[in-house]
């Protein structure tokens, strides 16, 4: 045997290399993720309509509307992210790694959470003084920004749970978590994951107009960050559900 083939050649008792998923098969079990979240999210709307005996006559704008009800709104999106998190399982369990391991379920230090949270509401008091400033020169500018209504005081906890407790969680474990790992150790390198990462997860949010698109984008930039430097998913998790919550509570249902 030559010295190269022993160079290669496995180490007797050590553990074989810890498996990834590569840029593209990141990318189809991310689309498989997403189809399933539409379409379970899809699948519970409708049974929804069926128990509460919503009638069948109501047009796309009426359902649209009603669809952004607390109720109605928190409860697909909950049953949703789970589903969608049993994809994201059964996949890094395919390539056999651990869940926690491969989506850096990690506990970041206080002073991680801390600086982060500071940078996320810096972030946010420009985000709201652009819109201050354009709303006073345009007010139709940035006026495509869906609410949720509550009409009940017990819907309130559908949407916040949904919105800004599963929501974040679904999202960071997709994103941050399992499209960042697999991205981050092909050509991309952890730089262009975060940049990707922060314009599909802009992208991806069609109910709101370009201009907040660009601040889901930015705020990309900063979740996939601190991922980075505290290799923590739950870091970007906590943020992106405080910067919810703050949206939740602040700008109004």
């Amino acid at each position: 045997m030559s010295d190269l083939e022993n160079a290669n050649a496995p180490v007797p008792g050590s553990s074989p290399p810890l498996r990834t998923w590569d840029f593209m098969e990141t990318v189809f079990v991310s689309l498989i993720a997403y189809g399933t979240y539409t379409l379970t999210s899809e699948i519970v709307f409708s049974i929804m309509l069926v128990m509460h005996h919503v009638p069948k006559t109501l047009s796309p704008a009426q359902l649209q509307a009603l669809a952004m009800q607390g109720y109605w709104y928190g409860t697909p999106l909950i049953v949703a992210s789970l589903f969608t998190i049993v994809v994201l399982w059964i996949a890094i369990r395919m390539a056999g790694r651990e869940f926690a391991e491969y989506l850096a379920l990690n506990w970041p230090r206080p002073r991680e959470l801390v600086r982060a949270l500071a940078i996320a509401a810096i972030l946010l008091g420009a985000e709201l003084a652009a819109v201050s400033f354009i709303s006073a020169r345009d007010p139709q500018e940035t006026s495509a920004y869906p609410y949720s209504s509550v009409q009940q005081a017990d819907g309130l906890f559908f949407p916040l749970i949904g919105g800004c407790i599963a929501g974040p969680i679904l999202e960071e474990f997709v994103i941050r978590g399992f499209m960042f790992r697999g991205w981050s150790q092909s050509l991309l390198g952890p730089v262009g994951s975060i940049v990707l990462t922060s314009v599909l997860w802009g992208m991806m949010h069609t109910q709101y107009d370009w201009f907040w698109r660009f601040c889901i984008f930015v705020m990309g930039l900063a979740l996939g960050y601190f991922r980075w430097r505290s290799n923590s998913t739950w870091l970007p998790v906590m943020v992106h559900s405080a910067a919810n919550i703050f949206f939740f509570f602040a700008m109004g249902l």
